[in-house]
């Protein structure tokens, strides 16, 4: 298949290696420091998600990464390779989904990706073959011979990532790809990211939605004003969070009251006036939770139903949005 097998591996871009480097990357525009020293790296068929508001520098970084965008100062690479060196040799390498989808609207599903295969230089035949193998990979055989224009949303974003993987990239930039589309079809993207991962596939998603990359990342690098202000797994994120929670709720026949003295004394700070009468329980760990059982059997309360909370990302940028200072590494944070 001329033109379309994956590129030849390098010894630099072997299994567990580093895929996607920033050292200290910074992207000045005249006055304006759009990146500022930001730093990432992304293993080998992982998934980092960039997470920030509009402005915070996420495209940019995605630009700088693709070679399209000239690094002021710093280093990037990308499969192994220099971003400002040898830009020719990532371009082979990688696909990118940006915001909005760039596929030809005059042409069918299956005529832009034929285009694309031919101007990588695959034959007649090896461009069919691919465009039959992402058609059906995408599920959309049954609208191949329509034209783009005539696509929904979640059909043309379905088209563009498939135009993005013609060449059989080791390296995807997915730049907000489910801005705009109806839960359905994120849904749909969503498990197409995961299966290209589950493949060995390296995945830079931007996005601002935080279910996304609670879902989707493997680790998140939060961008505001173009610095990279937390880093860390979801879980690492949450944990530097508030608190975990217990949820109780009681027998109509339970006193709560009495239910709050005894957390009380068993040193929990319990919180009340739920609508439904839920106590809420601040812990530190999953296994206090059988601290509170027991505290209610001490007095003879047993809870008819009881939960446990963890923070969510949403509380993550509560949190950077009022003490961002929480987040910082602990060698970072200033002393008390």
């Amino acid at each position: 298949m001329t033109g379309l097998a994956a590129p030849p591996p390098d010894s630099r871009a072997t299994t567990g290696e580093i895929m996607i480097e920033a050292q200290d990357v910074s992207k000045v525009f005249g006055s304006v420091r759009a990146l500022d020293s930001v730093n990432i790296s992304v293993p080998r068929g992982t998934v980092l998600a960039l997470l920030g508001h509009n402005g915070a520098g996420k495209t940019t970084l995605v630009g700088v990464l693709t070679a399209a965008l000239p690094l002021t100062s710093g280093r990037a690479a990308v499969a192994g390779f220099d971003v400002a060196r040898q830009p020719q040799e990532i371009r082979r390498r990688i696909g990118l989904t940006g915001q909005f989808a760039s596929v030809d609207g005059q042409l069918s599903g299956r005529d832009n990706l034929l285009l694309i295969a031919r101007l990588l230089g695959a034959g007649r035949r090896a461009a069919q073959a691919r465009a039959d193998e992402l058609l059906e990979l995408f599920a959309l055989g049954e609208v191949a011979t329509r034209r783009a224009r005539t696509y929904s949303g979640g059909l043309r974003r379905r088209l563009d990532l498939a135009a993005s993987l013609v060449g059989r990239p080791e390296v995807i930039f997915l730049d907000e790809p489910t801005t705009g589309l109806d839960p359905s079809s994120r849904l749909n993207l969503w498990e197409i990211v995961e299966n290209l991962v589950a493949d060995g596939t390296t995945v830079l998603l931007t996005t601002q939605y935080l279910d996304e990359a609670d879902r989707l990342a493997d680790s998140i690098a939060v961008l505001s004003a173009g610095s990279v202000i937390a880093s860390g797994t979801a879980a690492e994120l949450k944990a530097k969070v508030g608190q975990r929670t217990v949820t109780v709720t009681l027998d109509g026949q339970d006193d709560p009251a009495a239910a709050v003295e005894a957390l009380r004394r068993a040193s929990m700070e319990p919180v009340t006036g739920l609508d439904n009468g839920a106590i809420i329980i601040p812990i530190g760990a999953s296994k206090e939770i059988a601290a509170v059982i027991r505290a209610l059997d001490r007095v003879g309360i047993e809870a008819a139903e009881l939960s446990f909370g963890e923070p969510s990302l949403d509380d993550v940028y509560l949190t950077l949005a009022e003490q961002p200072s929480l987040l910082a590494p602990l060698s970072e944070r200033p002393s008390a």
